[in-house]
């Protein structure tokens, strides 16, 4: 039973990167439909909202805590940091830079979080330990994959037929064309990349927060339903302050159906669930170094299913990105059995200079 216990959040993060890489799939057929980025935020976030409100009313409310403002103004932080503005700022990077480089930021998260959570005390090194070493180790060796995986594209593993257009010869014009671009497409790679530095702040910042939030307000399905319902009035406000063309709310098609409610009961629902209640039993670390699995799923899905072109890089990067979770998951399951041992072992001395209570009252 304790060993299906510990291996339950190492299962619970596996199913939740599979859910993200259906989201993640899906979405990117409603925006090839011409869905607007804001609009699948708010209706995502709203959907999952509603989905969630009753299970956490009817399932928690023996259990629930007072809903304090304090708690509440951790909820609107946890927002924006995890929903809406860390959304916006990833979409705007996929937009001004590439899907591509777009997921170096997201595979580096855990190592942002890893930094950001040692000031904060929510994670410790202790560098003369095999424990801590492996977590430093399993950390860079994450890093390291997840660049490669970005980073080295390499030959590519399958043949696809392409497009007779695309060996047209380049010609003058073209050619000059494109040296006009050039300047244009430089700023806006610039305003993107600051776009993604911020979106993956934010996103690193949510692990500590909930983190936090785990601690005074124990409830993943109330909590997750009050978040996705601020996020989701944020979204709407960010959308309604960025464009206020009315028929972009109008969803087009099954696929966009589909994705927005998808995405809002499962991804933005279940899965941040999911997310809270592993940070709250194995802490924010570990719960972000399986983001770099949602890249890997998904190329797993769009191979087959959508023909996307697999390359050695992504090959190589996802086999140094899985070894360096193991021995951080190794870390961590190490300094955890050794905190239980310190635990056993200072009780025991306790039980030992503590005369049992029957030979206090005799004597």
């Amino acid at each position: 039973m304790s060993s299906c216990d510990e291996w339950k959040p190492f299962l619970v993060m596996i199913a939740i990167d599979f859910a993200f890489a259906v989201v993640n799939i899906l979405l990117k057929k409603s925006l090839q439909e011409g869905m607007n980025h804001l609009v699948f935020i708010t209706y995502r976030l709203t959907t999952s909202s509603i989905f969630l409100a009753p299970i956490g009313y009817f399932w928690e409310r023996q259990g629930r805590p007072r809903l304090t403002f304090r708690i509440l103004c951790y909820l609107f932080l946890s927002a924006i940091v995890g929903a809406s503005v860390t959304q916006y700022f990833f979409l705007l990077g996929i937009q001004y830079t590439s899907a591509t480089f777009a997921c170096a930021f997201i595979n580096i998260v855990p190592a942002i979080t890893f930094i950001m959570a040692l000031p904060f005390g929510l994670e410790s090194v202790n560098i003369k330990c095999n424990s801590g070493r492996a977590k430093i180790l399993g950390t860079v060796v994450c890093i390291g994959g997840a660049l490669m995986l970005t980073l080295y594209k390499g030959k590519p593993l399958f043949s696809f037929d392409s497009s007779s257009s695309s060996s047209a010869p380049i010609t003058k014009s073209s050619s000059a064309i494109k040296l006009a671009v050039s300047h244009v497409n430089t700023e806006k790679w610039t305003f993107g990349v600051i776009a993604l530095i911020l979106g993956t702040l934010f996103w690193s910042s949510w692990y500590l927060v909930q983190s936090k939030i785990g601690k005074s307000f124990p409830c993943q399905y109330s909590s997750t339903a009050i978040m996705t319902f601020f996020g989701a009035i944020q979204s709407a406000a960010l959308s309604l302050a960025t464009g206020r063309n009315l028929s972009m709310w109008v969803l087009k098609g099954k696929m966009q159906i589909i994705t927005v409610l998808f995405s809002g009961m499962v991804g933005s629902g279940l899965c941040f669930v999911g997310m809270s209640w592993c940070v709250k039993k194995r802490g924010p670390v570990f719960t972000a170094a399986f983001n770099p699995f949602v890249q890997i799923m998904a190329a797993m899905i769009d191979v087959p299913l959508l023909h996307e072109q697999l390359h050695l890089g992504s090959v190589l990067g996802s086999i140094l990105v899985m070894l360096g979770l193991y021995i951080l998951l190794w870390g961590k399951n190490k300094e955890m059995k050794n905190k239980m041992t310190n635990l056993v072992q200072e009780a025991e001395e306790t039980k030992e200079q503590d005369p049992p209570i029957q030979q206090q009252i005799t004597i």
